[in-house]
């Protein structure tokens, strides 16, 4: 962490006395290096000053002339590269969504407080700051064009991972979500965020997906003449679902693979509206009466919503993990969380709640009817010849994850 000593910190807040009080605690943690300023405009001219930027700021929203988010704007245009801490008296809804509006700005924010600042919440935050030129370099992705994706699917380049699927109750792993990788000759593992795209937008998607399908019905076929029956997850985009030979696909490759329709969970999600909805009713349909499982994915993002709910048969509703992680602590989520539960419950559906990325979200959703549950706490994808012994160490440390924290 940078020296308490060196790091230039500057408060903006339009009341004098806040300004003494906060220079005042700020002292008393060590930090020597204190600019106040009473106004956004003064603020501006202080950082302006070539030599002395601030590194971090405390920045009070709701201030006469020039508001706090104003004030953020004019950060964006002097592309300042400190961070900030957000300090008001607004209501935690909207240090939130603040909080975020810094973020799509892409400065850093340390977090935020509520008026009156406690000493110890301040020192926290500050704790985490690190100067921009300690922080790691982001690594840029490597963009992949229509021409490598086409060669990637039809030279078996594309190999599925599984990530398991809890049941909340008794931690026994009842399904795995299929997930696609790309095994690329040069360039090593490419994850599906920097392809899934490019086979969208150039009609490569069916290709894809087939080549996913097969491959994950001829697994759960393997895992089955092995004794080890799960549910098998494949995510369908509603690309896929522009025409009728596709339903005919799914159909035609579990007869192959010699498995049943009810182990299969086709996870719908809709990254752009669909004009003409008649295909994808008709296919969607036609799966689900052939009983194929129908899951709503991402629930809440995108076009996700509640008229696919009141159009389509889903069976299954999948919380996004944007709701999920930090619900315990965060209002907010936690409402929509609940919400989400209590429609799916009504409907007759299952839940499963994904992006359950720590103890704190696994305790969370003990206490709530949430069916599974998946994400990085339970495991990481991996490849299908690994998912038995892990299944077998999972359950037996079980016990473990479910005692209650005095316990741990």
């Amino acid at each position: 962490m940078t020296d308490k000593s060196a790091l230039r910190i500057l408060v903006l807040d339009d009341e004098p006395f806040i300004l003494k009080l906060m220079s005042r605690v700020l002292t008393n943690l060590g930090f020597t290096q204190v600019t106040t300023c009473d106004s956004g405009r003064s603020a501006l001219d202080s950082i302006d000053h070539p030599n002395s930027p601030p590194d971090v700021i405390l920045l009070d929203l709701n201030m006469p002339e020039m508001d706090g988010v104003e004030f953020m704007r004019h950060l964006v245009e002097r592309h300042y590269v400190g961070s900030l801490i957000l300090v008001s008296g607004e209501d935690e809804r909207m240090l939130q969504t603040t909080e975020r509006l810094v973020q799509a700005h892409k400065i850093s924010v340390l977090g935020h407080l509520n008026k009156p600042v406690k000493p110890k919440d301040l020192s926290t935050l500050l704790d985490q700051f690190m100067s921009p030129c300690l922080s790691p370099s982001p690594v840029m992705k490597k963009s992949y064009g229509a021409d490598e994706v086409n060669t990637a699917i039809f030279n078996g380049e594309l190999v599925n991972y599984y990530q398991p699927k809890v049941d909340m109750t008794n931690g026994k792993v009842v399904g795995v979500e299929s997930l696609v990788r790309w095994r690329h000759p040069q360039n090593g593992m490419v994850y599906p965020d920097q392809f899934i795209g490019v086979a969208e937008e150039y009609g490569l998607i069916d290709d894809l997906t087939r080549v996913v399908v097969d491959a994950a019905f001829a697994q759960a076929k393997t895992w089955q003449s092995k004794g080890l029956y799960l549910r098998v997850a494949i995510n369908i985009s509603m690309h896929n679902l522009a025409t009728l030979a596709f339903a005919d696909h799914v159909i035609a490759a579990a007869v192959v693979a010699g498995i049943e329709p009810d182990g299969i969970v086709l996870e719908v999600t809709e990254s752009q509206l669909m004009k003409n909805l008649t295909a994808p009713l008709e296919i969607l349909t036609r799966l689900c009466l052939k009983r194929f499982s129908l899951s709503i994915d991402d629930f809440g993002t995108g076009h996700s919503s509640l008229s696919q709910l009141r159009d389509i048969p889903f069976n299954e509703l999948k919380i996004d993990q944007g709701f999920v992680h930090g619900a315990a602590s965060n209002d907010t989520l936690r409402a929509i969380c609940f919400a989400s539960l209590s429609l799916a419950k009504q409907m007759g559906m299952k839940t499963v709640a994904e992006g359950v990325e720590d103890q704190e979200d696994w305790d969370f959703l003990r206490s709530t009817s949430c069916d599974l549950a998946q994400g990085y706490f339970i495991s990481k994808p991996m490849p299908a010849d690994e998912i038995p012994g892990w299944i077998t160490d999972w359950e037996a440390n079980f016990g473990n994850v479910i005692k209650p924290p005095s316990e741990r």
